[in-house]
């Protein structure tokens, strides 16, 4: 069966499943973190190429100071903690956002995490942090029109955060909420969407497997008619 290439996953749930244990907001974000683990793991074993996930959006700011601060102290301790494992498991690291609302240190974390990576090709994990879609379109612009170049679609795909690697072949959302919440607005234009009610916690490799079952399930037809597809017409929009 067809296994999607790249995955993107809005990791929603984390304050909701320790705020049900009453336990602080940043407990469920810890657990977020394995649960992250798991899904890395599951993914690279069952051939998937990319997975992007949603850490941290621009929006997240506007969260309680004593969540957000708790944030940026797991990923100090993430990057510390988990990037060796990731480099010997093969997987590349890269960090996608505004760095500059960052502080010193975990920039120079993300930096140093994605050149210790670099030379990985098992598994490219894109990490979302400080991030949002209307930034990236709106940043992908501003650099073209600096660069005196037309804003034509192939243009500004090529100047996307995430240019890189081929648009999400399956977004999955967790948390039972069905909205985008500003994540891959233009690279997600043709991605299968997914909604399950587990949180993010809870998500293991029996849910990524039924996502992954959905999607199997999904004609896409880019535009094109299904006859069209069987008849050998029909073109993936990534190989173009």
């Amino acid at each position: 069966m067809n296994v999607p290439h790249h995955i993107a996953i809005v990791m929603d749930g984390n304050g909701r499943w320790a705020t049900r244990r009453f336990l602080p907001r940043v407990a469920g974000h810890k657990q977020g973190v394995e649960a992250l683990r798991r899904c890395v793991t599951a993914c690279a074993d069952r051939g998937v190429g990319v997975l992007t996930v949603f850490a941290f959006s621009s929006e997240n700011w506007n969260r309680p100071v004593e969540e957000v601060s708790g944030l940026m102290d797991l990923m100090v301790v993430a990057l510390g903690r988990e990037v060796p494992k990731l480099s010997k498991d093969g997987v590349r690291l890269h960090f996608v956002g505004e760095r500059g609302g960052l502080s010193e240190k975990i920039v120079a974390g993300l930096v140093q995490a994605e050149a210790a990576t670099a030379h990985n090709t098992r598994l490219v994990l894109n990490v979302c942090f400080n991030y949002g879609g209307r930034w990236d379109i709106a940043r992908a612009a501003a650099q073209l029109v600096a660069r005196g170049e037309p804003l034509t679609e192939i243009n500004l795909d090529r100047a996307m955060a995430l240019a890189h690697v081929p648009d999400p072949d399956l977004f999955i959302r967790t948390g039972g909420e069905q909205r985008l919440s500003n994540f891959l607005l233009w690279q997600g234009a043709y991605s299968e969407l997914f909604f399950t009610d587990r949180l993010w916690p809870e998500f293991d490799e029996a849910a990524l497997d039924e996502a992954i079952a959905a999607y199997q399930q999904r004609e896409r037809r880019f535009g094109q008619t299904s006859s069209q597809l069987a008849g050998g017409a029909g073109r993936d929009r990534q190989a173009a």
